[in-house]
């Protein structure tokens, strides 16, 4: 059995710990309310944008974004993969890792080049253990304070690159945010944009009114320059969308990862004191002997 000395310094070792984890807890925490509350005011943006968008789709007649137009052939794809910089938060660089991982084999095994752009040190450094060709990486992003312009300047360099034929397809790779306890790894199709669906009015009629029927937006100039305008702007919000709840899911993930840790630290403390407690008195016993012995042999 260890000393006294010994157990003694654990228990000092493991509560200095826990006074770390419970700070980064709090500091997780108070990152959290703020990344959740920019999260959750994008929302409604971005669904009434979506809701805009699709409606402006129905009423071009004209000549088709070629941003809507998929290629023959898929050749080229790029993937954008967003993780956190740093570790300490349980599974959540794992999970983004596994999935792009798991997508960047299905491509390559129908013989696609793959090409990265990496928000995180994270992702970067697996693509790099991988040998993965990066075209772009933005450190210091994820996890922190961060504005529409990163978004909308990497969103038009992957919409340049469209058009210019090196990408066939962009997806991007991030954590989708539901709840504290649940963050869910998601790959979306950037571009070719992918056609709005829009609910079906009858049905919505058929079902109580279920759904809302959607406004008719009157267009001023002509639904297709709108939509030449707006399609660029929704790759933008998508990537700007993508980077809060990646944002908020990595506060949350390190938040519980830390209150685990405390919890851990709390059981350590507890077990090490049951073995100094055990030590201690099996000390005393042995110290109690030695003098009876002692006073034993003084008496014979």
């Amino acid at each position: 059995m260890a000393s006294l000395k010994e157990i003694k310094s654990k228990i000092s070792g493991v509560k200095k710990t826990k006074q770390i984890t419970r700070a980064m807890n709090m500091v997780a925490a108070s990152k959290l309310r703020g990344a959740q509350g920019a999260m959750d005011a994008f929302r409604p943006y971005a669904e009434k944008f979506a809701e805009v968008l699709g409606n402006i789709a129905d009423k071009a007649t004209d000549e088709i974004s070629p941003l809507l137009i998929p290629r023959e052939e898929v050749k080229n794809v790029h993937v954008v993969m967003l993780t956190s910089d740093r570790g300490l938060c349980g599974g959540f660089n794992t999970n983004l890792i596994e999935k792009t991982e798991d997508f960047v084999e299905a491509l390559k095994g129908r013989e696609i080049n793959v090409t990265l752009s990496n928000f995180g040190k994270k992702g970067r450094d697996w693509a790099r253990k991988e040998k993965l060709t990066i075209v772009d990486q933005y450190l210091d992003v994820v996890g922190a304070k961060f504005g529409f312009t990163i978004a909308s300047t990497f969103g038009q360099k992957l919409i340049e690159g469209f058009l210019f034929g090196d990408y066939d397809e962009v997806h991007i790779v991030y954590s989708e945010f539901r709840s504290m306890a649940n963050q869910i790894p998601i790959v979306k199709q950037l571009l070719p944009i992918v056609a709005i669906e829009q609910p079906d009015q009858a049905a919505a009629k058929a079902e109580d009114d279920v759904y809302r029927y959607l406004p008719e937006h009157i267009c001023e100039p002509s639904a297709t320059d709108l939509l030449n305008t707006m399609l660029p702007k929704s790759i933008f919000i998508q990537i700007f969308h993508a980077l809060l709840e990646t944002s908020t899911s990595e506060h949350a993930a390190r938040m519980r990862a830390m209150d685990n840790a405390t919890k851990a630290c709390d059981d350590m403390i507890e077990s090490l004191t049951l073995t100094y407690n055990k030590a201690r008195q099996q000390s005393i016993t042995m110290e109690l002997m030695d003098i009876v012995g002692g006073a034993e042999a003084l008496r014979g």
